[in-house]
């Protein structure tokens, strides 16, 4: 059941704090983010108690491999989150920033002045380390925060909640800025989503069912991303042998992840070098190949393979495992039709030595991020630049791919007159 009481409280407090944070200096919020970062450091023990209790009941209850990797914490994990918290608070701070600043003529001095939201509600998934990610980054940029991860990961988070608070009320920061609603019934996701008054903005970050929920039942703005369907298509120009380790890097690196490849599309002029090629090296971490039928037939000759024949339902699929979907195409228009039809707007990917062909690609492919020559594996906030991420928006309004600092700001327009009078 919910304690809407309970519940209303930790908004308001939220709500409360937003309006201090906004106005905090940026000395004074980079001092809680080092000081959140230490604070990992030193209780990286306790922390991973915690998790390997989540882990344990998660892997006993029957969740899946991928989930279960992205629950668990490791010394190293727990280390990058650290560098990912200090990397933010040494970008500049968004908030004050002056945009468009420009004269009329009838003298006033009209612009737009960057700020925060006010309070974001994040409801996630399965993945502890999303909890500093997002309170690193809505401290930053002056935005309380209001968590709501999954009962998967209660201890986990709880532990997390109370590191952050603490580093906040160490360096003068309100606390009540990160509240964690430790509720894991689903009634509090609704209940949450109705407070329009209070929450500002809605991040759903994790599966298909929960962004669906959250997008159909919001009174509130939702910025959601959507499943991870990546495509790379390996050009009839590219460099083979580079083509392969992009391909590898991207399939099999962190299988489990919404940037990790599911579909790799093969020009038919270089299948018969490329698909065997790629296929013996991808084999070496066991990867499942789900082939259509003109690569089927070249895979089937060297044996050793897990082949699959591809189904309809594997185009447009996100595997979350090590299992990739080949196609064959005809040409460089096969692929962008593939794409436009399956694609599901996160990351596509082309490798090519043809100039033409790749601006074609970076043109006419609609996704939130488009690639040529890398890795899918390189849309993330820390990979981009950003410090962090509160997620992957695969929309267009108002923000889309990693959302960082500048993503979760507003404005507000600010005119500066000499005692003009409209006529």
């Amino acid at each position: 059941m919910v304690d809407i009481d309970e519940l209303q409280k930790k908004v308001c407090l939220a709500k409360e704090a937003s309006r201090k944070l906004a106005y905090t200096t940026t000395a004074v919020k980079d001092a809680a983010l080092l000081q959140i970062a230490r604070r990992l450091r030193a209780d990286n023990e306790r922390i991973l108690v915690a998790n390997q209790l989540d882990y344990a009941d998660a892997k006993a209850s029957g969740m899946s491999d991928a989930m279960l990797d992205r629950l668990l914490l490791t010394s190293e994990r727990i280390d990058g989150m650290a560098k990912d918290v200090e990397t933010v608070a040494a970008l500049p701070d968004p908030i004050g920033e002056m945009l468009d600043m420009h004269t009329l003529q009838n003298g006033l001095q009209i612009g737009k002045k960057r700020v925060s939201l006010g309070v974001i509600a994040a409801i996630y998934e399965s993945r502890p380390n999303v909890t500093i990610d997002i309170a690193s980054l809505c401290i930053k940029s002056g935005n309380a925060v209001i968590l709501r991860g999954g009962k998967e990961t209660l201890r986990s988070n709880q532990v997390l909640a109370e590191i952050t608070q603490a580093a906040l009320r160490e360096a003068g920061v309100p606390a009540a800025a990160v509240q964690l609603i430790e509720n894991t019934d689903r009634s509090v996701v609704s209940e949450l989503l109705k407070m329009r008054d209070t929450i500002d903005l809605v991040i759903p970050r994790g599966g298909e069912g929960l962004i669906k929920f959250v997008r159909d039942n919001s009174l509130i703005p939702v910025v959601a991303g959507g499943i991870g369907v990546c495509h790379t298509f390996v050009d009839a120009s590219a460099n083979l042998e580079k083509a392969v380790h992009i391909v590898y890097n991207a399939k099999v690196q962190r299988p489990t992840v919404c940037n990790a490849l599911d579909t790799v599309l093969v020009h038919k002029d270089i299948a018969q070098v490329f698909v065997p090629a790629m296929a013996q090296e991808l084999n070496k971490a066991g990867v499942e190949f789900h082939c259509d039928g003109a690569s089927l037939p070249i895979l089937g000759k060297l044996g050793g393979l897990r082949l699959v024949p591809a189904v309809d339902a594997d185009w447009g699929k996100e595997f979350l495992s090590l299992a990739l979907a080949v196609k064959v195409v005809d040409s460089v228009d096969a692929a962008l039709e593939h794409i436009a039809c399956f694609g599901s707007g996160h990351t596509e990917a082309i490798l090519t030595e043809n100039y033409t062909n790749a601006q074609r690609f970076l043109n006419e492919v609609d996704a939130a991020a488009v690639m040529v020559n890398a890795s899918t594996r390189f849309t993330d906030g820390s990979q981009f630049g950003l410090g962090a991420e509160l997620g992957i928006s695969t929309q267009k309004m108002h923000a889309r791919g990693p959302l960082g600092l500048k993503e979760i700001t507003s404005y507000k327009w600010i005119v500066y007159g000499n005692w003009q009078a409209r006529s």
